[in-house]
């Protein structure tokens, strides 16, 4: 396998600058008042696990931990150097007008704009190898069914869930959104729980990575809020909305919507005030097979030369496929490691269907009617126990979901859409946003996505994105920090989402919202909303004028 070292060896001779070329960028291009990215989640966090954790465990605490103190940057050298090695090209190339990034996926991207931009198969694919897309799509798409039933290879939904359908979430495959109201339902929302540790043995599994988090006993991990029949759902879910008006210097008023959920109708028994509960609409499908092909080192050297103001972290988790810690990259907390087990968690906590990889029904010990129900499991033999979704179906899905194609950009030339660009660079958006990065070529079956280069503008670490969006208790308190979540994020921190194909979200979908609980109808609503150690900057973007704002909004809805 082609790793992250070898490949940025070749790259750095390329454009690798003196400290002097820093300089001078950052005084021609980053106006003093606009320093650090309000599109990234900007906290210093948690320390990552040393070496003697796992082999990839190999983050140097110390390092990661520095802050460069006094200085007014937008993008610190050290990060600048490590966006360049990755990209493979200069700072210049990538803030200006570059005709390949209107592949934003690289040779597997596909020029539509329409309702179904996010459901195609990847341009390169091979019609020989379309057929496992197809086939693929189809268990995405339909509806499991309640055992025992006619439909064998798709009976087991249940006993508790919260969607029938991958694509009751992922609606066209694209993002979800909250309830629109108190009496709407949650289709394409959920709520995971934790609880915060009370034993020393479960603090240091938390550390150690060894479990995901402190379920709670009764309602475990993740809410279901439907039941099969004789099954009791676990809550409803409702939201109410208030309006938090915000004024940029020019006058003009945004409405931002802050969200309180509720968890009512428990029907195993109360749920206890110091739960912490996290809303999290469903993310979009497209180019995850080009994300899990970014290699974990260039991962982990965007953690460790995160220095300054803006920094970030990867989360260390354990894969439940090996047994064994590694790098998470998908999920609003990069909390899954790989498009197999993401998968496979989402069949059976938001379908209640058993894999090889989840094997045990989604019920906890107290749930008796849920233990007891009807399952759909067929035998597998080779000493494997029986499950609902076989490894032939699983299979499919994992090549659809790895082969969803991201749609070109639109107008990437046009000079309003330059100018939001430009911003978007000047303001330090990259930092967490990195733009480009060289796919390797690997020993694996993966063709598609062999060697391209791609647009997704994520760096995949999680981010403290400060108090207004962080997760809440049952109480509507705000959690400690210290208190992990899912294996080592805290309820402030998020996973810097992919920009690629953001700008036809809802195209797609017009429901669809944004950030980790859809509070945001616009993109501008969600640039508003960062905080943090982002604060200072999210008021030096509020003295945008008209122009700067449709900018700004052109660039983004460009992507």
């Amino acid at each position: 396998m082609n790793t992250a070292n070898s490949m940025n060896t070749a790259n750095v001779s390329k454009v690798k600058k003196p400290a002097s070329f820093y300089s001078s960028f950052i005084n021609k291009n980053v106006p003093s008042k606009l320093t650090i990215g309000i599109f990234c989640a900007l906290s210093l966090s948690a320390c990552q696990p040393n070496d003697s954790t796992s082999d990839g465990a190999d983050a140097n605490v110390n390092e990661q931990a520095e802050v460069e103190s006094g200085e007014n940057q937008a993008v610190v050298p050290e990060r600048m150097e490590t966006i360049e090695t990755l990209a493979g090209v200069p700072m210049q190339q990538l803030a200006s007008f570059d005709p390949q990034e209107i592949k934003q996926g690289g040779d597997t991207g596909i020029s539509i704009s329409s309702a179904e931009s996010y459901s195609k198969p990847s341009s390169n694919l091979t019609a020989s190898r379309k057929g496992s897309f197809f086939i693929g799509n189809a268990f995405f798409k339909q509806p499991w069914v309640i055992a025992p039933a006619s439909t064998d290879s798709r009976d087991g939904l249940g006993a508790l869930f919260n969607v029938a359908a991958c694509q009751s979430c992922h609606v066209k495959d694209g993002r979800g959104h909250a309830p629109m109201n108190a009496d709407d339902d949650a289709d394409s929302l959920l709520i995971r729980l934790a609880m915060p540790a009370t034993t020393d043995e479960q603090r240091q599994q938390l550390r150690d990575s060894l479990i995901e988090k402190v379920v709670h006993p009764m309602y475990g991990g993740q809410l279901q809020d439907r039941g099969i029949q004789g099954v009791p759902a676990e809550a409803r879910i409702s939201v109410q909305w208030t309006d938090k008006p915000v004024t940029f210097a020019d006058g003009y008023v945004e409405t931002l919507r802050a969200p309180t959920f509720n968890l009512t109708q428990p029907g195993y028994g109360k749920l206890d005030d110091e739960l912490m509960v996290s809303p999290r609409v469903a993310l979009p499908m497209i180019g995850l097979g080009l994300l899990e092909q970014i290699p974990d080192e260039a991962i982990k050297n965007q953690a460790m030369k995160s220095k300054g103001d803006i920094s970030g972290k990867f989360n260390w988790v354990m894969d439940p496929q090996t047994g064994k810690n590694a790098l998470g990259r998908f999920g609003w907390k990069a909390g899954q490691t790989k498009l197999i087990t993401q998968n496979q968690s989402a069949f059976n906590e938001d379908m209640g269907l058993t894999s090889n990889i989840r094997p045990n029904e989604s019920c906890m010990p107290t749930q008796t009617a849920c233990l007891n129900a009807t399952t759909g499991a067929d035998e597998q033999g080779n000493g494997k126990p029986p499950v609902e979704v076989n490894d032939d179906v699983a299979k499919f899905v994992e090549f659809y979901t790895r082969n969803l194609a991201v749609p070109n950009r639109r107008d990437a030339d046009d000079e309003l859409v330059l100018a939001g660009k430009k911003r978007f660079y000047d303001i330090g958006c990259q930092s967490c946003h990195t733009p480009r990065y060289q796919l390797p070529k690997t020993d694996d079956d993966r063709l598609e996505q062999h060697g391209q280069v791609i647009y997704p503008y994520t760096d995949l670490l999680i981010h403290d994105m400060g108090d207004d969006l962080a997760d809440r208790t049952i109480a509507g308190k705000l959690p400690p920090k210290e208190a992990q979540v899912e294996f080592l994020a805290n309820s402030y921190e998020w996973r810097t989402p992919a920009l690629w194909g953001v700008g036809l979200a809802q195209i797609v979908d017009p429901q669809a919202t944004f950030l980790h609980d859809g509070r945001a109808r616009t993109l501008m609503e969600a640039v508003l909303w960062h905080g943090g150690e982002s604060e200072k900057q999210q008021k030096e973007v509020l003295k945008l004028d008209k122009q700067g704002r449709a900018e700004l909004n052109a660039f983004l809805k460009s992507l």
